[in-house]
């Protein structure tokens, strides 16, 4: 039996234009698949209530089809909610969830434990009743889970072989008060549901991966490989980001410069001023 195909996928939010870092992002993508064969998918990321915004993921094609990539539109994750109930149902009937009233000052005030993502939340409302009238998240209760799936291991591309260690996390959110599902249930889900067997995305997720990992043994999930690539940082060393107000490539493409020099230079390694990958 051959290799399977390579699929992999780029999966913006429509919450702001898209920037180098996502350009960088979505041509190593682009490229991993078409230089085996493979598949490369857009997703549209759009559940994050009024934020999510229909101009930018028209906008997404646009920048895309400009920077020289060719790709396949897989469904919204906005007509995939059903999915997301049904593996919540799924979880909480095996009693791997438990409601969580609090709040962010309070889980800061009471963590003592810093993880790769903030302070880990040290379970205070995991043994005690809760009103479900109040308004509440949903935690995965990682040892429990980690009890039934037993050890579990992932790979990634670039950094090898890993042990899955959820734990780090602590009890992570699943079902957010004001969204459908947190990133960790609903990319899990979506990736799946897309056939990606190779998940790319910036090293700034590489955590995630751990507890992603989990709930494909709970719910039984295909498991994929994982490529963590380098981000592009800015002057002061951080990342592009939206939430930085760094340059998008609309405002780039409207300007006049040249998407496919500009996908040319990225690939090569060669950054405008100020920009550095690390």
């Amino acid at each position: 039996m051959g290799r399977p195909m390579t699929v992999t996928r780029f999966a913006p939010s429509p919450n702001g234009s898209l920037h180098l870092g996502h350009a960088f992002s979505a041509i190593i993508a682009h490229d991993l698949a078409r230089d085996c064969g493979g598949r490369f998918l857009l997703r549209i990321e759009d559940i994050d209530g009024p934020r999510s915004r229909p101009e930018f993921a028209r906008q997404f094609s646009e920048d895309l089809d400009w920077l020289g990539l060719e790709w396949e539109d897989v469904q919204a994750q906005s007509t995939r909610l059903e999915s997301y109930v049904e593996a919540a149902e799924r979880l909480k009937r095996d009693g791997l969830l438990y409601p969580c009233i609090c709040t962010r000052a309070e889980i800061k005030a009471a963590a003592t434990q810093i993880g790769p993502e903030g302070p880990v939340y040290p379970g205070t409302c995991k043994y005690r009743a809760i009103d479900l009238a109040q308004p509440h998240v949903w935690r995965l209760d990682v040892a429990a889970a980690l009890q039934k799936t037993g050890p579990l291991g992932w790979s990634d591309e670039l950094a090898g072989e890993q042990q899955a260690q959820p734990e780090t996390l602590g009890d992570v959110v699943l079902l957010r008060k004001d969204l459908p599902a947190s990133y960790h249930l609903a990319a899990t889900l979506d990736d799946a549901a897309d056939g990606v067997t190779l998940v790319t995305r910036g090293r700034d997720l590489f955590s995630s991966t751990h507890i992603h990992r989990l709930l494909q043994a709970l719910l039984g999930l295909p498991v994929p490989t994982w490529h963590h690539h380098p981000l592009l940082l800015d002057q002061s060393g951080e990342k592009l980001a939206k939430t930085r107000g760094s340059p998008s490539l609309a405002d780039r493409r409207l300007a006049g410069e040249e998407g496919l020099a500009l996908a040319a230079d990225l690939r090569a390694g060669c950054f405008p001023a100020g920009i550095s990958c690390g």
